[in-house]
């Protein structure tokens, strides 16, 4: 199979599968609230313009930029989700060298469940999907739910998708070195099922996928 027809299948897939199925310590960043995360009501402030994701994964600290001005509605749920927790204890299930690296599962597969349902409209693409842009995953007009990814190289192709950039990641150092191994997810490829994940949460991908890098903790960081 040839390079161009693999990047087709893989781009194909991030459509078809994207969203189917307290206190804190000093530098922690900010406090998260405390909400119930099956409640997705619960999480609809309204970011600010401008700010600063911390995602500490087990391979280190990844600092995305958001820019509220790039993509409102998809900047404002990143913010909440950030904020309240959810994207703690998540794994990169999905990284393809060369493509992108995809996030947004919930290990909890009641919170997962909760969230499914919970679109928001688009928001009109206004940035490019070069490397180190981060845009939510979508299923179609619509669709964005939980799910984002970081990009690996110059994927503009889909800008005309639908996909719109909210941030950037500053350094693409960590990312670069997220393990990519287990390739496209199940049916097209090895690597972990979303129905399953969805279905089963971290239990499966730790017990199947050993190798995954996850998000110990996301913070917003001013």
């Amino acid at each position: 199979m040839t390079k161009v027809r693999t990047l087709s299948l893989a781009v194909a897939a991030l459509a078809l599968f994207a969203c189917k199925e307290g206190k804190s310590s000093e530098g922690e960043g900010t406090s998260k609230k405390a909400v119930d995360l099956t409640d997705p009501t619960t999480a609809t402030e309204k970011a600010p313009d401008k700010y600063t994701v911390k995602l500490k994964t087990t391979k280190g600290d990844i600092l995305i930029d958001v820019e509220r001005a790039w993509a409102p509605l998809g900047a404002d749920r990143f913010y909440n989700l950030v904020k309240s927790g959810f994207y703690d204890d998540t794994a990169f299930f999905r990284v393809i060298p060369g493509f992108m690296a995809q996030i947004g599962i919930h290990g909890d597969p009641k919170v997962a469940a909760a969230w499914r349902a919970a679109r928001i409209q688009d928001d009109p693409v206004k940035g490019s999907n070069t490397r180190g842009m981060v845009s939510f995953a979508t299923a179609g007009p619509n669709t964005r739910t939980t799910q984002f990814f970081i990009n690996f190289g110059n994927n503009a192709r889909l800008d005309g998708m639908g996909f719109a950039p909210f941030g950037k990641v500053r350094n693409m150092d960590i990312v670069d070195k997220l393990h990519g191994g287990y390739g496209e997810g199940a049916p097209n490829g090895k690597g972990p099922n979303q129905g399953r994940l969805n279905r089963e949460g971290n239990k499966y991908l730790k017990a199947d996928f050993p190798e995954l890098d996850y998000i110990e903790k996301a913070t917003i960081e001013g």
